[in-house]
């Protein structure tokens, strides 16, 4: 398996995993990442932010199995960054690759902000659990700024 920064070329395969894995859970509905609108080239709206980057995880051939992202939160917040589209491709959860996204996308944040934030939904309770294991603490409400108004949980980690 391996981590690099998006590439123009990843951008379709990342729409699929996303979109395929918010219907999975019946989260293709308003509110959620499967509407925003820059999903079909993530290349180029992580490129165009400062602070931010995407990572895809590929397999040894080259196939896309998914990726994450960390991009500023909110004006109202330049101190936080926000981690971003953590999918996985369903054939390759199970093996500790979101943990090694996630230990990629944290290193990158800790150098650019002093918290990391993220928005998720309560029924994603393996995501849930690996976020409290990498030492993010769960929050009562949204910070204000938030784009995703479906969400129904949130997490914040300090660095």
């Amino acid at each position: 398996m391996n981590i690099r920064e998006i590439e123009e070329r990843d951008n379709q395969a990342l729409e699929r995993i996303i979109k395929n894995s918010l219907e999975s859970f019946g989260l293709d509905i308003p509110g959620t990442a499967y509407f925003d609108p820059q999903l079909g080239s993530l290349s180029r709206f992580y490129e165009k932010q400062p602070n931010a980057k995407y990572w895809t995880l590929t397999d040894d051939e080259g196939e896309v199995l998914g990726g994450v992202g960390i991009a500023p939160f909110s004006p109202q917040h330049p101190d936080v960054g926000e981690l971003q589209k953590l999918y996985i491709k369903p054939e390759a959860q199970g093996l500790g690759l979101s943990k090694k996204l996630m230990d990629t996308a944290l290193d990158f944040a800790r150098q650019h902000y002093s918290s990391c934030y993220l928005e998720t939904m309560e029924k994603l309770q393996t995501a849930n659990r690996l976020y409290e294991r990498l030492g993010f603490r769960r929050l009562e409400r949204p910070l204000e700024g938030s784009e995703h108004g479906t969400m129904d949980r949130w997490y914040l980690k300090e660095f």
